[in-house]
């Protein structure tokens, strides 16, 4: 019993860390605008990439996996049991994608459920990289890559960590999690207006540039029946 401050203490601290909007703040801090209201509206690094550029979207990317990595590590320092410090790492995500700063609204927790994993189940959480590199650089597109990595979560569990039941729960709640913040994605890539991104080897005809939440791509390399089309869409919403 007299363990129970402390848990309580780490669980509440796990989601206040998790729940740290540093999309939001970097953006109004270099730019004086709210993340919110351009590009996908999403809070995640790279809609602060397409907002502020490619040094925004790497330090909001090295933050939000970092709120996930260190609270399940500081968890275990202080002699949290394993089911413990895995629930410190699920409540970061939780944190993330559902913040107590922003009215409980949040990304979609792909950057952070990457540092979580590397703090519980770093074997998962590389090889879920390394998938989700895989399938970017094959498809160009962000959402298929997150939701492609999300899926191989609870396989990869039980691959490398057998039967760890706190881990593979996890995984599945991650993955679940995942799916559903993506759903407005899922949804564009059936009807096949899911934006791609633009690599330096790519066709300009990849590229979509959005500059507020409800605006015309202006890219000039698009068809105009294409323009017509994704002018109806939001742009594609990331980690």
């Amino acid at each position: 019993m007299s363990s129970t401050p402390l848990y309580l203490v780490a669980f509440a601290l796990s989601y206040l860390v998790g729940s740290l909007p540093f999309g939001l703040w970097i953006v109004r801090l270099l730019k004086g605008i709210d993340i919110r209201e351009h590009g996908s509206g999403n809070i995640g690094s790279t809609n602060a990439g397409r907002v502020c550029g490619t040094k925004a979207a790497a330090g909001v990317f090295v933050l939000d996996v970092l709120k996930g990595l260190l609270p399940p590590l500081i968890a275990h320092r202080f002699g949290l049991s394993s089911l413990g410090v895995v629930l410190c790492a699920l409540l970061s995500v939780i944190g993330h994608n559902f913040s107590v700063f922003i009215n409980f609204k949040g990304g979609k927790g792909i950057a952070t459920s990457l540092g979580a994993l590397l703090g519980v189940a770093p074997f998962v959480g590389l090889g879920a990289l390394t998938v989700w590199i895989v399938l970017i650089l094959a498809t160009q597109t962000v959402s298929t890559s997150s939701i492609g990595a999300a899926c191989l979560l609870p396989p990869l569990c039980i691959f490398f960590y057998r039967h760890d039941t706190p881990l593979l729960s996890f995984c599945c709640v991650a993955c679940v999690m995942a799916i559903a913040k993506h759903k407005a994605n899922i949804a564009r890539l059936k009807a096949g207006t899911e934006p791609k991104i633009r690599f330096p080897w790519s066709a300009k005809s990849d590229l979509v540039v959005v500059n507020s939440l409800d605006s015309t791509p202006v890219s000039s390399t698009l068809p105009t029946s294409q323009k017509a089309q994704t002018s109806q869409e939001k742009s594609p919403d990331v980690p």
